[in-house]
């Protein structure tokens, strides 16, 4: 399905759960992912949103797509960045009803085989709003990263949990399961965050909203194919941004992530007893 034809509405009963895995010359990695979550999770939906990639990765999306139909394929002309690809796929998702949306990245760093426990998690875990699949907490591993890009990603979550007082392990964590509501609560259209930042913006628009939490731990690898999109630029970003919330919440001025609440916010490391049966 491009974005530019009409976009048909997946049957109700279809529209449990939506993966949205965003691309940029990704044509290696791409059908190893899709293929990855749609066996975890056989009655879930893919959506591919592709900002042009000068490699064929989009092409091979709407092949893909006219293949299987629970793969759909969302073509943006601008790349600007993760965050604007998965706004896009998010509000691509909630028009078409899914009650839960994923992040997942094509470049095989996630692993799918968590997806099911993620799924399970959110949807009889009372008043869930999001499940985050993390390196940091107690269980998680990354496996082929050099020290110092280990350093880096510590670094940088110690950096942004102290700075925002947050009690999540891994806040730019990129492999999340959202509860729709969660999302429909957010003021997405003021999110400005661009890079991995975005997954910061959002867990503190989130904690704001009273949304609870719950941390996987999962085993992250190092891609195989392809480069990574982590810059200097998606580093600075981040850098400033907490920055400047930090500041402002010490000064006694946060932002205004949201009017809406979901309820009292909590945050914990899977322990598997707080499912409850719906």
């Amino acid at each position: 399905m491009s974005a530019s034809a009409p976009a048909s509405r997946p049957p109700r009963a279809q529209a449990g759960t939506l993966i949205v895995i965003p691309t940029y010359n990704e044509l290696e990695n791409l059908p190893m992912a899709v293929t990855a979550v749609l066996e975890a999770l056989p009655d879930s939906h893919v959506l591919v949103v592709d900002d042009s990639s000068p490699d064929g990765t989009g092409a091979l999306a709407d092949v893909m797509a006219a293949r299987e139909a629970r793969v759909h394929v969302l073509h943006r002309s601008v790349k600007d960045g993760l965050g604007g690809a998965y706004l896009a796929g998010f509000a691509w998702a909630l028009d078409r009803g899914y009650a839960f949306i994923g992040e997942f990245d094509a470049d095989g760093s996630h692993p799918a085989a968590a997806l099911p426990l993620m799924q399970d998690v959110i949807r009889r875990t009372d008043g869930a709003a999001l499940v985050i699949g993390s390196r940091w907490v107690i269980g998680g591993t990354v496996v082929d990263w050099p020290l110092a890009r280990q350093l880096l990603s510590r670094g940088g979550n110690t950096y942004a949990r102290v700075a925002l007082a947050l009690p999540v392990h891994d806040v730019t964590a990129g492999f999340r399961l959202y509860r729709a509501e969660a999302l429909r609560v957010m003021d997405l259209g003021s999110v400005r965050s661009k890079g991995y930042c975005f997954q910061i913006d959002l867990t503190v628009r989130l904690l704001a909203a009273g949304g609870r939490i719950t941390e996987l731990p999962i085993e992250f690898r190092e891609r195989r194919y392809g480069t990574s999109k982590m810059s200097r630029a998606v580093v600075v970003e981040a850098m400033a941004l907490v920055t400047v919330w930090g500041i402002a919440r010490v000064l006694g001025r946060p932002r205004r992530w949201t009017a809406a609440r979901l309820g009292s916010p909590v945050v914990r490391p899977w322990t598997g007893s707080d499912l409850t049966r719906r």
